[in-house]
Formats: C-alpha cells, sequence, structure tokens
C-alpha cells in the first residue's frame, strides 16, 4: 500500500467522523463513501490495485472473525427465542427461503454451472450486512420494535449462513471432480464440525474465566476487551488447528461466550462501534481498490439481472412469506425485506470459498457476482436509507392502533 492510498484513507475517515451526524440524514452511509472512494482510487495513474491484495485478505479474515463473534456475543439468544418471533421467523424460515428461492433465478441465468455451484451462490448472496443497516436501525423514523428484528437477524444470520456455504462448496468441488468424490463429505465434516467444537470449548472456556476472574477481582474492567479480542483469536487459530473452520468457530465461539460469561460484553459494543467501523470502514476501502474494479468490467447482464433480482425480489419475497400468521403489518414486511443490505458476509464469504476451494469450475465468477452485489447493495440501500425510514417510519408507526404494538416488550 502506497503512503498516498494511507493519507486518502486517514483523511476520509476522519471528515466521516467529522460530519457523521450531518450525514446521517443524508442518503449516504460510510461504506458507500469508503468503497466508492476505493474505486476511485483504483483508477489513479500508475496505481496498482493488485497490490493491495494481501492487505486485503488478512484484513477481511480479521475483521470477518471479529464481527462473527462479536455478533454472537452481543445478542441474547434466550432472549431472542421468548420475545423476537419476526426476527427468529426471519432466520429460521426467511434465510432457508431466500437460498432456495435464490436457486430459481440463477439456474435461469447462469447457463453452464452446476447446480451445486448455483445454490452456493445463492448462499453466499442470502446473509445481510449490519454495518450497511445502521442508517436505518438507528434512525428514530423507525419503530422500535422493526429495529430490533432488523438488527438480530443482521447479527445472526452470517453465522447461520456459514455452515451451508461450507457444505455447498464442498458439494460443489466434490460434484464436479472425480478425484475429491471420496474426500468432499469427509472435508466438509472436518470443517464443519470441529469449527463448532473448537467455538464451543474455547469460547465457553473465555467466559467462564473472565466471569471468575470478575469476581476474583483480578481483571481491570478496561482491559476486559483485550480478553475479549483473544478468545475470538483463539477460537479462529484452535479451529484451524484442529481441521475446523475457524469463521464458524468464531460465531459459536461468541455463543458459547455470551452463554457462559452470563451478560452482555459491553466493552465489546463499545469496541464495535469504534475500533470495529474502522475496520469494517477500511476493508469496504480496500474492496473498492481491489474488487470492484474488475467485478464492473467483466459484469455481464446475467450477472447484473441476478444481483438485481436477487436484492428486489429473492429477500422481499422470502421474508414477506416467513413473517406470514403474525402481526407484522403488509408495510413491515415489505420494509424489512428491502432493508437486507449485502455486504461484509458476502463479500467474505466468498472470498474465503475461492480461497479455499481453487478448484471450483466458476469460483472467480462467484467472487464477482458477490462484489457486484455488495456494490450495488451498498449504493441503493445507502441511497434509500433515510427516505425509506422517514416514509415507512410514519406509515409503521401509524399503522392500526398506533405505535404500541410496535414498541411493547413483548413481541
Amino acid at each position: 500500500m502506497t503512503i498516498q492510498l494511507l493519507i486518502a484513507a486517514a483523511l476520509a475517515a476522519l471528515v466521516y467522523s467529522l460530519l457523521s451526524r450531518r450525514l446521517a440524514g443524508w442518503p449516504v452511509t460510510g461504506p458507500m463513501i469508503f468503497l466508492l472512494l476505493g474505486w476511485a482510487l483504483s483508477h489513479r495513474s500508475g496505481f496498482d490495485p493488485h497490490a493491495a491484495e494481501p492487505t486485503l485478505d488478512v484484513l477481511a479474515e480479521v475483521t470477518l472473525v471479529i464481527v462473527l463473534f462479536a455478533d454472537a456475543a452481543m445478542i441474547d439468544g434466550a432472549q431472542v427465542r421468548r420475545l423476537h418471533i419476526w426476527p427468529a421467523r426471519m432466520l429460521v424460515i426467511g434465510l432457508p427461503l431466500a437460498m432456495l428461492i435464490g436457486v430459481l433465478p440463477g439456474m435461469a441465468l447462469l447457463s453452464g454451472w452446476s447446480i451445486w455451484e448455483i445454490a452456493l451462490i445463492a448462499a453466499i448472496l442470502a446473509p445481510t450486512d449490519a454495518a450497511l443497516g445502521q442508517a436505518v436501525v438507528t434512525n428514530a423514523a423507525v419503530p422500535g420494535r422493526v429495529q430490533r428484528a432488523l438488527v438480530v437477524e443482521s447479527g445472526l444470520n452470517d453465522g447461520f449462513a456459514l455452515p451451508v456455504v461450507l457444505m455447498l462448496g464442498c458439494i460443489a468441488v466434490g460434484g464436479q471432480h472425480d478425484f475429491a468424490q471420496s474426500n468432499w463429505a469427509v472435508f466438509a465434516g472436518q470443517q464443519i464440525g470441529f469449527g463448532l467444537l473448537a467455538g464451543a470449548l474455547i469460547g465457553g472456556l473465555g467466559g467462564l474465566a473472565l466471569g471468575w476472574a470478575r469476581k476474583a477481582g483480578l481483571s481491570l474492567a478496561p482491559l476486559e476487551g483485550v480478553a475479549v479480542l483473544a478468545v475470538a483469536g483463539l477460537c479462529f487459530l484452535g479451529a484451524h488447528a484442529l481441521g475446523g473452520n475457524g469463521f464458524l468457530s468464531a460465531f459459536v465461539g461468541g455463543m458459547a461466550y455470551r452463554a457462559t460469561l452470563g451478560s452482555p460484553p459491553e466493552y465489546l459494543m463499545e469496541f464495535m462501534e469504534t475500533e470495529g467501523a474502522l475496520l469494517v470502514m477500511a476493508t469496504f476501502l480496500l474492496a473498492g481498490i481491489v474488487l470492484v474494479p474488475e467485478a464492473l468490467e467483466h459484469a455481464s447482464l446475467a450477472h447484473v439481472a441476478l444481483v438485481l433480482v436477487s436484492l428486489l425480489a429473492v429477500r422481499p419475497l422470502a421474508i414477506w412469506l416467513s413473517l406470514g400468521r403474525t402481526d407484522a403489518p403488509a408495510s413491515a414486511r415489505l420494509f424489512m425485506g428491502w432493508f437486507g443490505p449485502r455486504g461484509l458476509a458476502t463479500l467474505l464469504f466468498a472470498l474465503m470459498i475461492v480461497g479455499d476451494l481453487p478448484a471450483l469450475n466458476h469460483g472467480e465468477e462467484i467472487l464477482m457476482i458477490a462484489t457486484l452485489a455488495v456494490f450495488v447493495s451498498t449504493v441503493l440501500h445507502g441511497i434509500s436509507a433515510a427516505p425509506f425510514a422517514r416514509w415507512f417510519g410514519a406509515e409503521l408507526l401509524g399503522k392500526r392502533t398506533g405505535q404500541g404494538q410496535f414498541e411493547g416488550q413483548k413481541e
């Protein structure tokens, strides 16, 4: 990375942070700014975007580990099961439906692809990104119940989608290459099984250790955040040492950490709002530099159509169906169906699959489609976030008997 790139990134972060309150009401989001900035920087004369690839690979891995662990650790699973009917149905019914429905346009548009590769890209395009949805979930015009549903869903769906992405990637390779037929199931089993095992053990023990240190008066609160990052890193590294998937381990580790600690890690929330946000923005910047130019250059009409159908039809339909027979009004279902932006999970899952399974016939195309989806979603959801929040917020708050049905504790 050149000194000019670092200066540009630092200046962009400074300007965005200084103007963040004013920008919150505009059709502009942080991810949009940094992704477009990266794309603009990639066109500088004499600049080689591929020189930033190693940095993107490392940063992407670190960011995904922290985001997966933090998302899982900050959400109370028991509370979700008891109170939050909407996000529970969106995760348990809506996410699988999005993957299944997403296969249909893939079959029509991706000629020459195997059914398993089509299912794989559908699974990669299914999870949503909390970072891109901040403009909605922090907007006072949107009812609290709708905000909570989107926060819980986007916080957990990437972790739930990951085992499916891993399994489909392994089946796709095994189904296309005879030499791998006898090994793909073993590889998938190791990736998922050891990933679950490492995450549950390390995350659970980490939560117990921190809880014990607190009670014994051995730990300082300001340094507990360091312990959390260490546990997340150990989950990732421990799974790799066993032959499992480190990202799945990080997500499961976050859930086990929260379960054994028994309380929300407030310092983790503070970290994700500051240092974590910086990691996310840096990842979007490098993705704009390295991945977006090639994705836009080689995008075909079929790729563009698949992305648009995924954003405009597949998720909205899946969410609409998943919330059937609940008290969610039509306006709420439409609103939550649209605000499912594709971001880090989609991008990093594609990078992971292409890196771990080079034998995929259409691996590079999968990465380009995922990048195109993130680029289009960043722009469309960024532009529509503020005006749609005001428009639908007024509709949702005035629906039926008033805001009580959205703001109450029972869901």
